[in-house]
């Protein structure tokens, strides 16, 4: 998809399903959860990132998972590739691969382990941006995992210098930082939220998009947020927020993959475990989650 893409709804980070006891990417179970996704009625995919498992996955596993997704979604939704990792150059190659293969847009975590000062931040991203000239980039900032924080300055500074980076995706918790990229390019600027604790007020502070782990599991959820927000049913839109509320709490809310998983084999469909060095789920925490979300009437 060339310039000017617009990105909006519900944007689902895909999970990871694996084989040979999460050692391996299992694509036939990528491609049936994809299909399961789109059936629901999601708007676009992001493989690879943080709920994808992305940093313990090798460079080759990355590609080949991002171009089972593009098949498997046979342009009826947008893929966003993300493709950030902690060194410039292997970005790069990433998002080059990315834009080879036929990924939508690309999103890119800021770079990680070292603690970077703010410049060094700006002229990572320009150099992304500029080695794919006609592929939407996004910003993406989650301190917490990275501890590097993009700062409105820093955004301001990207965009600047570079048209294709069209916007953000903002995981901080702190509806703050989100706001405080609202209008940069007087406007012209998407902001993503990717908490889900945040994202009716996101959506009402201007957010345009939601980038939800829980989404995976429980898609018709977010769904039905959002098409509620969008009809202007606000009563309806804070009942969806209030299920999305019980659900992320019962899953850990993005910390604990391995619930996710379980959760979404719990809806039927084939998940795997997850990579080392992440703990498996306790016997004891799935029959709680699931408990919950039955008594809910998720399940």
């Amino acid at each position: 998809m060339q310039l000017p893409f617009v990105l909006r709804g519900v944007i689902v980070p895909l999970l990871a399903p694996t084989s040979d006891n999460g050692m391996g990417v299992d694509e036939e179970a990528l491609r049936t959860h994809v299909a399961w996704l789109i059936d629901k009625g999601v708007h676009g995919l992001m493989p690879c990132g943080t709920t994808g498992e992305g940093p313990l996955l090798t460079a080759e596993e990355r590609r080949r998972v991002l171009e089972t997704v593009v098949e498997a979604a046979a342009h009826r939704v947008a893929v966003i590739a993300h493709v950030g990792v902690a060194s410039t150059s292997e970005t790069i190659d990433l998002a080059r691969h990315a834009r080879d293969v036929g990924a939508d847009a690309i999103s890119a975590v800021t770079p990680y382990y070292f603690r970077l000062p703010e410049q060094a931040l700006v002229a990572h991203y320009c150099r992304l941006a500029e080695a794919v000239p006609d592929l939407p980039v996004f910003l993406y900032n989650i301190p917490q995992c990275t501890g590097n924080s993009l700062t409105r300055a820093a955004v301001e500074a990207i965009v600047a210098r570079c048209p294709n980076v069209v916007g953000i995706k903002d995981s901080s918790g702190d509806l703050s930082s989100l706001l405080g990229f609202v209008g940069v390019n007087g406007g012209d600027f998407r902001v993503v939220c990717g908490s889900d604790g945040l994202l009716l007020q996101a959506l009402q502070a201007g957010a345009c998009a939601g980038v939800s782990g829980n989404a995976n599991v429980f898609p018709e959820v977010v769904v039905e947020l959002f098409r509620a927000f969008w009809r202007g049913d606000m009563e309806g839109a804070r009942r969806q927020q209030s299920l999305l509320d019980v659900a992320r709490r019962a899953m850990g809310d993005g910390a604990d993959l391995a619930l996710l998983k379980a959760m979404l084999e719990a809806r039927g469909l084939a998940s795997g475990a997850v990579r080392l060095p992440l703990p498996p789920a306790t016997p004891e925490a799935v029959a709680r989650c699931r408990a919950t979300l039955e008594a809910a009437g998720l399940l």
